[in-house]
């Protein structure tokens, strides 16, 4: 299959990890995080990570967009769903995460109309087809997700539909990475940057990273060879002393963006003054909120929602993992009290999650074979 087959094969991809090997300064080592939860699923489905000198090491980021909505959030979400007349529809990996007293999926269980669904679309299908009912999108994600939302809102009044409304939790990907860069605890050499994020925002607004951080950053795609060629681009800018912003993935982003996409995010959205992250808390203009001329729309404004901010639970460290300060296997409740059956956090609930990742694909030790 083009484009994925090419960028599966294991012959360049032995290759590639052998001219990272001939890259790397021994005695350095190498701490470079992988922004997106596709990646970080990429790396642990293939074993990129053996394939790797013991001296170079990926840490996850903040890149799961289910991962760093808050509880708070979820509360919110749970106390709308049982708003009397309210069908509440969102994507599957939102029906585990947990809030402070359970989850949608518990919530379903008690008697609210709870509905998954795979796009905005299907729940303004669900509003016009039970017009006596009102309906509510969750909607969760980068830039990469907002466009679909926009476009069902923009659907929606064009229509007329009145009985349809979005709880939006859409985020946006470059205030997290620069609270990280500030944060005092986070030592990192390098960025392998959001592909899919990327494919909306492009490559330009990453730019800030070495220009601010002297940190190089190398947008990549989600195959083996992807990921093993973007790690050696940026291993290669540290080893010629170059730091700037390079795209593996051409073949799909284009560095200026989506110009399409980009004007529906910026007719139909606006930035909220603060949004909460998981395990990173306030950040602000990191949020999306509907734009005031969307508002009938914002089911915020239509429903009372607690709004209350609520701790994680202490045993969790979804909070450090989501910051590259620690991995999965080092939070002392993984694989044990917390796993994809029994999540106590949001990194094992998600498809992206970095929990989830080394969870169902056995990495729970920080000893690795070499191949």
């Amino acid at each position: 299959m083009r484009f994925v087959d090419e960028f599966r094969d294991p012959v360049l991809g032995r290759t590639l990890a052998g001219q990272i090997l001939a890259t790397v300064e021994p005695g350095r080592h190498y701490k470079i995080m992988e922004v997106c939860g596709g990646h970080t699923h990429s790396i642990y489905k293939y074993g990129i990570d053996d394939l790797l000198p013991e001296n170079v090491e990926l840490v996850h980021g903040p890149g799961c967009p289910v991962c760093v909505i808050p509880m708070g959030r979820v509360d919110d979400a749970i106390a709308m769903a049982h708003e009397p007349g309210v069908i509440f529809t969102c994507f599957g990996d939102m029906m585990r995460v947990p809030g402070s007293d359970g989850t949608l999926q518990d919530a379903k269980a008690r008697g609210a109309d709870i509905r998954m669904v795979y796009s905005p679309l299907d729940a303004l299908r669900i509003a016009r087809s039970e017009p006596d009912r009102e309906v509510v999108f969750f909607a969760i994600g980068f830039e990469t997700t907002a466009p679909s939302t926009a476009l069902t809102l923009k659907r929606a009044r064009t229509e007329g539909v009145e009985n349809f409304s979005c709880f939006c939790n859409h985020v946006t990907i470059v205030p997290p990475l620069r609270a990280l860069l500030e944060s005092p605890d986070l030592r990192l050499d390098g960025f392998v940057g959001p592909g899919h994020v990327s494919t909306v925002v492009g490559a330009r607004p990453l730019e800030f990273i070495p220009a601010d951080y002297g940190k190089p950053v190398v947008v990549s795609g989600f195959e083996p060879v992807d990921i093993l060629q973007s790690v050696l681009m940026i291993l290669r800018q540290l080893a010629e002393g170059r730091c700037e912003v390079e795209n593996q993935y051409k073949r799909v982003v284009p560095y200026e963006g989506n110009l399409a996409a980009l004007a529906v995010l910026s007719e139909v959205f606006t930035l909220r003054p603060h949004f909460e992250w998981r395990g990173l808390g306030f950040i602000s203009h990191s949020g999306l909120r509907l734009h005031d001329d969307y508002a009938a729309f914002d089911a915020e404004l239509r429903f009372s929602v607690p709004g209350v901010r609520v701790a994680d639970p202490k045993a969790c460290q979804c909070g450090e993992v989501l910051k590259g300060v620690i991995r999965p296997f080092e939070c002392k409740v993984f694989g044990t009290a917390c796993t994809p059956e029994r999540p106590i956090g949001t990194c094992m609930v998600s498809s992206e999650g970095a929990c989830a990742a080394y969870y169902n694909y056995g990495r729970f030790a920080r000893d690795k074979v070499m191949v």
